[in-house]
């Protein structure tokens, strides 16, 4: 952010603050309560029909009730200040207050970007790595890889551990790492360093542009995230296979981006109501997704006439002896290796605990609603 910006964003909530203030000075002690909110423009990286857009919401929602109505956050899709993949510039230069995104969405920058949800995956689900970047040191290497390496003027904040992606959308079905060879494939970050060496070509797209590129031919399979954003693309219109469980994205979390003049220039009250408002929406999210995204899938199912598949232990194979090949040269990067060296530390210690003591649910699964799994 330049100076000036900088001045001028700080006098405008200094002034807002100030307009407040003596406005309420005007009444009577009993009604001092007057103060005009503060609006803070965030834009996220999502259609305005997709349904993240509405877990935007739900966070804008929590924030103004938590403040008592003294913060409101208008809620811009993607492409309304700028694009998709713009949105932590945009932060860092003041054009916008927060953003809603994914860190991968910047991968451009720096590929460690791709590490914080869209990285190697040693085990450890979306929940166990949301974990990390709380109690396991992730917070503060995301902090040095936004502010220090790359000098970006935000502060950045992880909610709501994503179910893992799954593998995508195919014409026709797909059961071997052979049967990937050539095909014109969507996804992002260092999953498309990762299929690219199982024999893929890889295109890197915001979620908007995915079923028309396919329409196109510019691809002809693809991933996004989750079956209501999928129904939501149409995704069913343009391929009928879908392969959920994959280990190209399987521990990804939103990001919850702040220009960090803003949080400042809040006060720390608001500031704090704005940082554990990303805890409360990641517990609504989580339980609307479940809701949303089953129900959608049966619908894709039932309605849309979608053949729903497991990704084949082959291809699952696959993709760990091809994870095992990029690491070293991911780790030939000392950040990279730093953090990758505390991610698997964090698993190995986490995970074991996660495995051990979860009894087995698809036992239970099968017991009382036997025939529905095809495992």
């Amino acid at each position: 952010m330049t100076d000036k910006a900088k001045l001028d964003r700080r006098s405008f909530l200094q002034r807002a603050a100030f307009a407040g203030t003596a406005a309420a000075g005007t009444l009577a002690a009993p009604a001092v309560l007057a103060q005009a909110p503060i609006v803070l423009k965030m834009q996220t990286s999502w259609g305005a029909g997709n349904i993240w857009q509405e877990f935007a919401q739900d966070y804008a929602d929590r924030v103004e009730a938590m403040s008592g109505g003294r913060l409101k956050i208008d809620v811009l899709p993607a492409g309304a200040v700028v694009a998709a993949f713009q949105v932590l510039d945009a932060v860092n230069d003041g054009v916008l207050d927060m953003a809603h995104s994914v860190p991968v969405y910047w991968y451009g920058k720096n590929k460690a970007a791709s590490l914080f949800g869209t990285g190697p995956v040693f085990g450890g689900s979306a929940t166990t790595m949301l974990s990390w970047f709380y109690e396991g040191g992730g917070k503060a290497l995301y902090d040095e890889l936004t502010q220090d390496i790359l000098g970006m003027d935000v502060d950045g904040y992880m909610g709501f551990p994503m179910f893992a992606q799954p593998f995508g959308w195919f014409k026709e079905e797909v059961n071997t790492v052979d049967d990937l060879n050539g095909f014109k494939y969507r996804t992002v970050g260092l999953a498309a360093d990762l299929l690219q060496s199982m024999g893929m070509s890889v295109a890197q797209l915001p979620g908007g542009e995915i079923v028309p590129a396919m329409e196109r031919g510019v691809i002809d399979a693809f991933e996004f995230n989750n079956p209501s954003s999928d129904k939501d693309f149409g995704a069913h219109d343009v391929a009928k296979n879908y392969y959920l469980s994959s280990y190209h994205q399987a521990s990804e979390s939103f990001e919850f981006l702040f220009n960090r003049l803003t949080m400042e220039d809040i006060g720390p009250d608001l500031a704090a109501i704005l940082k554990y408002g990303v805890e409360a929406a990641s517990t609504a999210n989580t339980a609307k997704a479940m809701r949303r995204y089953s129900s959608d899938l049966k619908w894709l199912q039932e309605e849309a006439g979608v053949n729903v598949h497991r990704t084949s232990e082959n291809i699952l194979a696959g993709q760990l002896k091809a994870w095992d090949e990029l690491i070293p040269q991911l780790e030939e990067d000392p950040f990279m290796k730093k953090t990758l060296d505390s991610q698997r530390a964090w698993v190995e210690q986490v995970t074991y605990y996660e495995i051990m003591n979860a009894p087995d649910y698809a036992l239970a699964y099968n017991h009382y609603f036997p025939g529905k799994l095809k495992m």
